[in-house]
């Protein structure tokens, strides 16, 4: 387990991050032949969703950092004590959420000012999907215990599997039942319930601490839980709040969802970067961990600092690669010829992005797994806001280059943001925030 590479353990993550986004694009590809409208509603439900669904990462978060520390240091009982204390949480705050999400998703777009034409389609999807987002709460948890102790290959084949099954069930309910909106939202909850049935069966089949009997009191696993996890979540949720603010003044530019649309697009195929950078950021997070647990600091400055050095040459390369060979890529999601000279010009603003996003991941994970969280949120929440949000209005609405300037705001949160977790990583003081002391 603490022996695998590197790279045996960021192949099926990436592997398993790229069937991730790869399932959102196969979405916006068949629902391109519902229409524009259709993509901009599922893209817009989505970004609301998650502010909701960013709460599970209280528990989540901060669980993968206490695992990953106490694997490294031998003591497994500990490790299988917090997953089934965030299983537990995250099951039922998921099921609250669920029940709100599926009573009150008109009410939700409503308040948040939902282009009207995207309004009904985006009503429908997130009633279903939100319904259901209990499934956003358990997968995570079990895959990040299997990957914590290792086990990075058994997430990637449940992926697999509901990707495999989400395609299917798009295409039978998009061109058998003509279902439209409705039917893809059924088809990723299908798919899901899959996934999660498979990584809750693979962490009972490959896990074995039952024998390790070593177990702290509850309160004191879920106050270290909590130290990384609600820092964490708080600025993932004020992320999300930040960018559904930005949707908002994206859909105050055109009554027809123009902006958001484009945007959309131009998501779906930085995600293919993302991936790459968000899988190194994991994998770097849970050798992070184990390097702590036995109080390898060195290693854990060398890895991750290599991380960022590869993400950053991965995101410039991938995002290059994107833009030249954008009329290509955004011709086979519509034919509007005005879209598509909007997205290549966002795609060209991304390579910056994902430049400073990666860097911002790979340093920003490593210092909430070692424990410092808190310097991460607060520096994420003052310029998310000041750059993201404020970029958007000032560059956006105020000086009207709509959807450009909001991208070049939130290039600008996320290289800021850069600046200062690589400063905070170099300064050396979260090699004091380990749950583990040495007399331990």
């Amino acid at each position: 387990m603490r022996s695998k590479s590197f790279m045996k353990l960021y192949i099926p993550i990436a592997l398993e991050t790229l069937c991730y986004m790869l399932a959102g694009m196969v979405d916006t590809v068949m629902l391109s032949t519902v229409g524009d409208n259709a993509v901009g509603a599922v893209g817009t439900a989505n970004t609301y969703m998650n502010v909701f669904i960013m709460m599970f990462q209280v528990v989540s978060a901060g669980m993968i950092a206490v695992m990953t520390q106490y694997i490294g240091a031998g003591r497994n009982g500990v490790a299988c004590q917090a997953r089934r204390l965030g299983a537990v949480l995250n099951a039922a705050l998921g099921i609250l959420l669920s029940v709100f999400l599926f009573i009150f998703s008109g009410v939700v777009l409503e308040t948040v000012g939902v282009a009207p034409l995207l309004l009904e389609d985006a009503r429908t999807y997130l009633k279903i999907v939100g319904g259901f987002c209990f499934l956003n709460a358990l997968i995570p948890i079990f895959s990040s215990y299997l990957r914590a102790f290792g086990h990075t290959r058994q997430p990637l084949a449940a992926t697999l599997l509901s990707n495999g099954a989400n395609l299917a069930l798009n295409a039978v309910f998009l061109f058998v039942f003509h279902s439209g909106v409705a039917g893809v939202a059924a088809a990723t909850v299908i798919s899901r319930i899959l996934n999660l049935v498979i990584v809750m069966a693979a962490s009972k089949w490959l896990v074995k601490t039952e024998a390790d009997g070593e177990r702290l009191k509850n309160r004191e696993v879920f106050a270290q839980i909590i130290r990384v996890g609600l820092p964490s979540a708080l600025e993932t949720a004020l992320y999300n709040v930040a960018m559904t603010l930005t949707i908002r003044f994206l859909n105050q530019m055109d009554e027809s969802g123009f902006h958001v649309t484009a945007r959309a697009y131009a998501a779906q195929i930085a995600n293919f970067s993302y991936c790459a950078g968000a899988a190194l950021a994991q994998t770097n997070a849970i050798m992070t961990g184990w390097r702590i647990g036995e109080g390898d600091y060195e290693a854990c400055d060398k890895g991750t600092k290599k991380a960022a050095c590869i993400g950053i040459c991965v995101a410039a390369g991938l995002e290059t690669v994107f833009f030249l060979g954008a009329d290509v890529l955004i011709g086979l999601l519509t034919e509007d010829a005005a879209m598509i000279r909007l997205v290549k010009t966002l795609l060209a603003i991304d390579i910056v992005l994902e430049v400073g996003r990666v860097t911002n991941l790979v340093f920003g994970q490593a210092l909430k797994t070692s424990g410092d969280a808190l310097f991460t949120t607060i520096i994420g929440v003052l310029f998310m806001y000041v750059c993201m949000v404020g970029g958007t209005w000032f560059f956006g609405i105020h000086l009207n280059l709509m959807a450009v300037g909001a991208y070049i705001g939130m290039a600008g949160d996320e290289c800021v943001r850069a600046v200062f977790m690589f400063w905070r990583w170099q300064s050396g003081k979260w090699k004091a925030k380990g749950f583990i002391r040495p007399a331990e």
